[in-house]
């Protein structure tokens, strides 16, 4: 053996051996039971809280963003919603008409030669605002209830 490898065996067997733990458990004291007792006692009560909260307080608001390609689906479908949140109860705010987007394609008619020959086309896309405040659960779930004309896009914020 080479003198670089007697030193690290030598040093390897001159490291103690770990100490061992004792298997013999701690009798809980008294103070270690109270305060599991009064634990268990504030997280039942919080989560009874928390449970009666959700039931009580009311979503402070939902705004709702409509869109659309025909603005009379769209007005028809703003109508509706406006209906069952007045029968629920809920502060109504709008509709608020947003700008229309729109996007104008430009098309050659021949395939080939006549480059001065075009078609343009556009797609209109109008759009509409509802902010709700002071909702409650029955607002929430007439809304969902709601069957709207198809064509209609909604995005439904809460907060």
């Amino acid at each position: 053996m080479t003198p670089a490898k007697k030193k690290t065996e030598d040093s390897k067997e001159k490291k103690a051996p770990p100490k061992k733990k004792s298997n013999a458990k701690k009798a809980p004291s008294k103070k270690d039971a109270s305060m599991k007792e009064v634990a268990e006692t504030v997280s039942t009560d919080t989560a009874k809280k928390k449970d009666a909260k959700k039931a009580d307080v009311p979503i402070s608001s939902i705004r709702i963003r409509l869109s659309a390609f025909d603005h009379v689906v769209l007005d028809e479908a703003t109508a509706k919603i406006i209906d069952t949140a007045e029968r629920s109860g809920a502060v109504i705010h709008g509709p608020i008409p947003l700008p229309t987007k729109i996007k104008k394609f430009t098309v050659n008619r021949s395939t080939f030669v006549h480059k001065d020959a075009r078609d343009q086309f556009e797609m209109r896309i109008h759009r509409r605002l509802i902010d709700l405040t002071e909702t409650t659960f029955k607002t929430i779930e007439s809304l969902q209830n709601l069957s709207l004309p198809s064509g209609v896009d909604i995005e439904i914020k809460m907060g």
